[in-house]
């Protein structure tokens, strides 16, 4: 089989290292068929298509909607390579799943409106899928209704007429779509247990995306929580294009 690839781009070993487990345990891959390349730490190589099974862009503390005076060196150019490389993904239709930062990335990218108008606070959030979104083959097995991680401070406000709407929260309209027929972008975190949550809310405690104060609350909102089904959108984008 070929391998995916794994785009990532969190500066803190630990979280990152973290994600990374997380992707190889709710795929299904070992680590030999999961490449993942730090874009926060390096530029990204030239890269053959063809080489892989599909690709996957990870969370990101990067905000795409961010002024540009206010990002730094390196968000400008993980951007700049990831729309290139984008480019090349979706003139390919090639297999695509972003999770999180991929509805900034794509979405951009494709001509949707990413702004924080419906930013939504970290912890569960209840998530319905469309009517497009019960056909799709990647959330094949997915209720109709379920539990996501979220923590976000941007959203999709407005998709480009030619994507596909797969799933909504109340606060949040955009929550997965996709783009021609093997590109995917979800805003829930499908690769976020309860552990992994914990994780992120010690490591980004000052990080703007709740008072710091909150933290405890929030883990123990996490530990609470019953969050099983999201992970089969990461077994079903492996199943559907392993290769």
């Amino acid at each position: 089989m070929k391998p995916f690839l794994l785009l990532a781009t969190r500066a803190e070993d630990a979280a990152a290292e973290d994600e990374y487990q997380a992707y190889l345990r709710y795929c299904g891959l070992k680590p030999e068929e999961l490449v993942r390349l730090r874009l926060e730490s390096e530029p990204l190589p030239p890269l053959e298509l063809s080489d892989y099974s599909g690709v996957i862009v990870g969370g990101s503390p990067y905000t795409s909607s961010d002024p540009m005076d206010e990002k730094d060196p390196a968000q400008i150019r993980v951007e700049a390579e990831l729309s290139a490389l984008l480019d090349r993904i979706v003139a390919e239709d090639f297999p695509f799943l972003g999770a999180c930062y991929g509805v900034g990335t794509l979405g951009v990218h494709q001509g949707a409106v990413i702004d924080r108008r419906f930013g939504e606070p970290v912890g569960p959030t209840e998530i319905k899928l469309t009517a497009e979104g019960e056909r799709d083959p990647m959330l094949r097995g997915v209720p109709h209704i379920f539990d996501a991680f979220v923590g976000h401070k941007e959203a999709c406000s407005k998709l480009p007429a030619h994507a596909v709407l797969l799933a909504s929260s109340a606060s949040c309209p955009v929550h997965m779509f996709r783009i021609k027929n093997n590109l995917y972008a979800t805003q829930f975190h499908p690769e976020l247990d309860a552990d992994g949550l914990i994780t992120r809310i010690n490591i980004y405690k000052n990080s703007g995306y709740f008072p710091p104060h909150t933290a405890d609350e929030l883990i123990e909102t996490a530990r609470s929580s019953s969050v099983t089904e999201p992970m089969r959108v990461l077994r079903n984008f492996t199943e559907l294009y392993a290769r």
